[in-house]
């Protein structure tokens, strides 16, 4: 079941939203603030209907839920990001670091975790859609394709090789490492990541970003992307050991910089 609802009046001009949510209060409380601050939403309340709502709506960004009825929403965002390239918020009541790696890996960008805020929400919603936007500025001023050592990044088509064999790549994991690759073996510091990448002002996202150069570094081999503690990160420019991995799969022993991190124990 999907259900389309409109502000009155609305602005022809706003993004439009998929809320996927399963418990009906919840997508309503959801809709009811999004509505509010402008956006137009579709709602969707299972995995297939999801899934039928995006490639009927084309919506800019979805807010999924996890845990879905019909198939969960890691299927759903394979399946939509399958289809078209779209920036995923995901909500999930599981905070495990697997649960959010295995979702970011399939195609979400960012998540919030059960119970939230919808300050909080909007917040991400609106740094994913200025991302987006960014990337869009950043394709304009930079070459056509990006060369390091053996890894290859062609903007026009999107696609990254490394060592002649093409690496899949999510949509947020492609514009990390274009960043990273914008300026190779230089030291890319946190907040200028999450600044350039995410739009975020702040470094309130860090484990995001931790969360996505683990996945990253799973995918183009870990010793390509080079932590500097308490600082950033860096793309290596000289030989690489590691091979990457066909199937993407992540390596949870992989390291990541959690000095700086607010999400760190040693944190200030």
């Amino acid at each position: 079941m999907n259900q389309g609802y409109a502000a009155p009046s609305p602005d022809i001009a706003s993004p439009t939203l998929l809320v996927v949510e399963d418990d009906p209060t919840i997508n309503q409380a959801v809709t009811d603030r999004l509505v509010a601050e402008g956006f137009r939403v579709v709602q969707a309340f299972d995995g297939p209907s999801a899934v039928a709502a995006h490639a009927e709506h084309a919506p800019d960004l979805v807010v999924l839920d996890l845990m879905l009825p019909g198939f969960d929403g890691l299927e759903v965002c394979r399946r939509i990001q399958g289809e078209r390239p779209v920036p995923v918020l995901m909500l999930t009541a599981r905070a495990d670091e697997t649960d959010l790696l295995v979702g970011l890996g399939v195609g979400a960008d960012d998540y919030v975790t059960k119970p939230f805020r919808m300050r909080e929400v909007v917040a991400r919603i609106r740094a994913l859609l200025r991302r987006v936007d960014r990337a869009r500025e950043l394709a304009a001023e930079q070459p056509p394709v990006l060369a390091v050592g053996d890894l290859t990044v062609d903007r026009g088509s999107r696609r990254v090789t490394a060592r002649g064999s093409e690496v899949h790549l999510t949509p947020l994991e492609f514009d990390l490492l274009l960043a990273l690759a914008a300026d190779p073996g230089a030291v890319r510091e946190r907040d200028e990541l999450m600044r350039e990448v995410w739009g975020w002002a702040d470094s309130g996202g860090t484990r995001t970003l931790d969360s996505h150069v683990k996945s990253l570094r799973a995918k183009v081999g870990a010793g390509r992307v080079r932590t500097v503690h308490g600082v950033g990160y860096a793309l290596e420019t000289g030989p690489v050991p590691e091979t990457p991995s066909a199937a993407g799969m992540l390596d949870l022993t992989d390291p990541i910089d959690r000095a700086g991190s607010a999400d760190s124990p040693d944190a200030p």
